[in-house]
């Protein structure tokens, strides 16, 4: 029995959350491959190896590969999956855009988004918004898996010294193509990567006001900036800002909550936070439900003391 994790990676280093990924994976028992799929991805594979716990890594270069489309990606992972019992992906955009096509390929159904492995057949996962956890079992002879990052702790990126073979990388599929990218470009962290994440809500009251006060406390802090849905929805932030069950699930050290009310959508996004501050001045918010610390005050007030005082 051993367990393929499916790399998230830029073609020369390895993403946070192949590290989590990895530690599923050595949770299901057996040993645990590692596959990078990309173009010229030689550092990438490197990486991996360095991985703890990682005993191979398997790396399939093509141009086929390069960005990642679903379909290649899928065909890569299928040429090599009749050597696994369990296929995990890091529940990420790739991630849940290759495994599907997988798990249908194999006729076995997939397991969503596991936040524990209890045995190698049997996973917890959450439901209703995250209310709820339900345990799973499979029969399938191939558990195909996408994991929740911040159930699991990262494996070390240093330590490992597995093993680096080639495979030859697949043709192009010809169902797709890609056209371009537009990638926003910011100096802070990445959400779903942040040690610190300040966020705000629709209490802010607009897009202007939402950069004087919350942009100063993230730049002290070096946080990434979130938004509740609400604040998304009515124009205040971007759509990759947002925060929760329809947006990124994130489980930073410190989580500041301002202006936010707490609704079930967004506490599925980042409860698992080590340490969470909420700040509104309505006592009753159900965001005071799961804080560590509670701030019951204006923000327009707290926010700019807070950044004058660090």
């Amino acid at each position: 029995m051993s367990a393929l994790v499916i790399a998230e990676h830029d073609h020369a280093t390895v993403k946070p959350a192949t590290l989590n990924t990895v530690t599923a994976a050595i949770a299901c028992g057996g040993e645990v491959h590692v596959l990078v799929a990309g173009a010229n991805a030689a550092e990438a594979g490197k990486a991996a190896a360095q991985i703890a716990g990682v005993t191979k890594v398997i790396v399939a270069d093509s141009p086929s590969l390069a960005e990642n489309l679903a379909e290649n990606v899928a065909a890569q992972v299928l040429a090599i999956a009749g050597n696994y019992s369990h296929i995990l992906f890091p529940s990420t955009a790739n991630g849940k855009n290759v495994a599907p096509r997988v798990a249908a390929k194999l006729d076995v159904a997939q397991i969503s988004d596991i936040t524990a492995v209890v045995s190698a057949d049997t996973f917890e996962r959450p439901i209703y918004a995250g209310n709820a956890i339900a345990t799973v079992q499979s029969t399938d002879a191939t558990k195909v898996i996408t994991v929740r990052t911040t159930g699991f702790d990262a494996a070390a990126a240093t330590g490992g010294s597995a093993a680096v073979e080639t495979a030859e990388g697949v043709a192009d599929s010809g169902k797709s193509s890609f056209v371009s990218r537009e990638v926003t470009k910011s100096e802070r962290p990445e959400l779903t990567a942040a040690k610190i994440i300040v966020s705000g809500g629709r209490a802010l009251g607009s897009a202007e006001k939402f950069q004087e006060v919350m942009a100063p406390l993230a730049d002290k802090l070096n946080a990434g900036l979130g938004a509740s849905r609400a604040a998304v929805d009515a124009g205040y932030a971007p759509n990759d800002w947002q925060v929760g069950q329809t947006g990124k699930i994130v489980a930073p050290q410190l989580y500041i909550a301002a202006g936010i009310s707490g609704a079930i959508q967004h506490l599925a996004g980042m409860k698992d936070s080590k340490v969470i501050v909420a700040i509104n001045k309505d006592e009753e918010a159900p965001i005071f439900s799961v804080a560590d610390y509670g701030l019951v005050a204006d923000l327009f007030v707290a926010l700019p003391e807070m950044t004058t005082a660090l």
